[in-house]
């Protein structure tokens, strides 16, 4: 066997060897890289150049990366989200509006899942909350412990398939290298690139089909086994009356229009992911500190009304004063702009105060620092990996062995779904994206007929989701098992979840079938 075949096997035997150990993940890919490093400078197939220019490859592909400012702007987002009790709102209304149908809990559980998934994108949390929240009043109206338990893990892992998500962001960067990769191994020297926003808009539809089919799974279980998922009896639920109605759109109103927002805001090209990111940050600041107490409340609102008639002045009126003439219009606009501004930054840093004092800041906090610099050691150590995996020819024999696949596009794409599917079941989504993608996508996207970075990234992204559900490893399993009461058995949430992953199966092939779902929006859009 040749040196480099050799290395290049053993790097991804040693490699899994530790991940499976649990050896923390960025120091495994960073260790396994300079190992097989420095064995293969002393074997003679490695040139030392590979590892000289590490430094700036992560100054080019990480600390100058703007779209990887958004990960720890979204993470704060969602964590300030979880902390506000948003999932708890929602999930008492939404229980209250559809408990009294059979298969009510279970539809709400999801709903609620796909509105967290929009406005937080962090599975734990969202897995937890609804957990605690959702879990023993299913169970006390007689749910199935197997469809209660599957429909949460279900619902709380929507964060990875409906924008924005931490997956689709590093996707989105993984991708969009191997996109201008395959184009210059093609010969094209002016690559086209691949934005954030683009895989955002082509995962927003297939998100959407999942919670629909997601959806009818808990009717059809109500319909042939109703005594799985009964209905609460109406005589103790609330009465639907205009009361109720005002609590409900009180309960989704803000994270809506913080949804709107962002998402809005990166799909219509006004803002970069990163600068949407930010306004998502300070609207869940506003929106955590606007359920503290009734003056605070009343302070968010006449800040978010500073900011509403700031936007229509900038929109009607020249704020631009260095003109030689200057309407006496424009210039009462301007130094009105000017008194917006200065009444919204005080309402910013009441709210900021307010949950400071609350002890809800200094968390978010905290919590943010931890998940962003875990994310950025494994982009340090995966830089490193892959640079010696180039180095020792590795993607090189990747794409040769796709490339001469029996049945070409369609066999190279069917066996890399089927090998990140049976990674699911023992890695996670974060060691998979940084590990496996940019080593096979280049290649599936250098091959002819096929239909394009954003339709790969989505297909991927979905066949990820199914790694923090199917048995034994899936994290969406643990972090519910560690919630859930020993009543329930663990068997009981890994028979919950296998309907789900079905289903997420058979919306990867749905996909698969119609790339239209995932092009369609970024073709309108973009």
């Amino acid at each position: 066997m040749d040196m480099h075949i050799f290395l290049v096997l053993s790097m991804f035997v040693v490699l899994v060897g530790f991940l499976l150990s649990g050896f923390p993940v960025a120091f495994t890919l960073g260790g396994t890289g300079l190992l097989f490093g420095l064995i293969g400078m002393a074997t003679g197939t490695l040139d030392a150049t590979f590892l000289e220019i590490l430094p700036n490859r992560l100054f080019g592909n990480v600390i100058r990366n703007e779209l990887l400012f958004a990960i720890p702007l979204f993470v704060s987002m969602g964590v300030m989200l979880e902390k506000s009790n948003v999932a708890e709102d929602l999930l008492e209304n939404m229980g209250r509006l559809f408990g009294t149908l059979r298969g009510g809990l279970g539809i709400s559980v999801t709903i609620v899942g796909a509105l967290l998934a929009a406005s937080t994108g962090i599975v734990g949390a969202t897995v937890v909350t609804m957990a605690l929240l959702s879990l023993p009043t299913m169970l006390k109206r007689g749910y199935d412990p197997s469809l209660a338990t599957g429909s949460i893990a279900a619902a709380g892992t929507l964060g990875q398939i409906i924008p924005p998500s931490i997956v689709l962001i590093l996707l989105a960067d993984v991708i969009s290298s191997a996109w201008q990769q395959a184009q210059l191994n093609n010969g094209n020297f002016s690559p086209i690139p691949m934005s954030a926003g683009e895989l955002f808009a082509g995962a927003l539809i297939p998100g959407l089909v999942l919670v629909g089919l997601y959806i009818l799974y808990q009717i059809a279980v109500a319909i042939l086994r109703p005594n799985a998922s009964p209905a609460i009896p109406k005589e103790e639920t609330d009465v639907l009356d205009a009361a109720f109605y005002g609590r409900l759109f009180l309960a989704l109103a803000p994270p809506l229009v913080l949804i709107v927002a962002v998402l809005g805001s990166i799909l219509t090209g006004i803002a970069t992911p990163t600068e949407a990111a930010s306004v998502g940050a300070i609207g869940a600041i506003m929106l955590g500190a606007a359920r503290l107490d009734g003056l605070t409340r009343k302070v968010v609102i006449g800040a978010l009304m500073c900011l509403v008639v700031l936007l229509s002045i900038s929109n009607v009126a020249d704020l631009r004063m260095e003109r030689a003439i200057v309407p006496t219009s424009d210039q009462v606009a301007y130094y009105g702009a000017i008194a917006l501004t200065i009444a919204f930054l005080g309402g910013l840093a009441w709210a900021l105060f307010k949950t400071y004092r609350a002890n809800v800041l200094s968390e978010v906090l905290k919590s943010t620092v931890r998940i962003s610099t875990m994310i950025y050691a494994i982009l340090i150590g995966a830089a490193l990996f892959s640079l010696v995996f180039r180095g020792l020819g590795g993607d090189a024999a990747i794409e040769d062995l796709l490339h001469g696949l029996p049945g070409g596009q369609f066999t190279a794409i069917l066996l890399v779904m089927v090998l990140m599917f049976v990674l699911g079941f023992f890695l996670d989504f974060i060691e998979i994206t940084f590990v496996v993608v940019p080593v096979v996508a280049p290649a599936l996207l250098a091959m002819d007929g096929t239909y394009g970075p954003i339709w790969l990234g989505v297909l991927i992204a979905m066949n990820l989701q199914t790694s923090f559900l199917t048995p034994p490893f899936g994290f969406a399993l643990f972090y519910l098992r560690g919630v859930v009461p020993e009543s329930v058995p663990t068997t009981a949430i890994y028979r919950g979840v296998i309907p789900f992953v079905i289903i997420q199966l058979l919306a990867l092939l749905l996909i698969a079938a119609k790339p239209e779902l995932v092009t369609w929006l970024p073709g309108l859009l973009f």
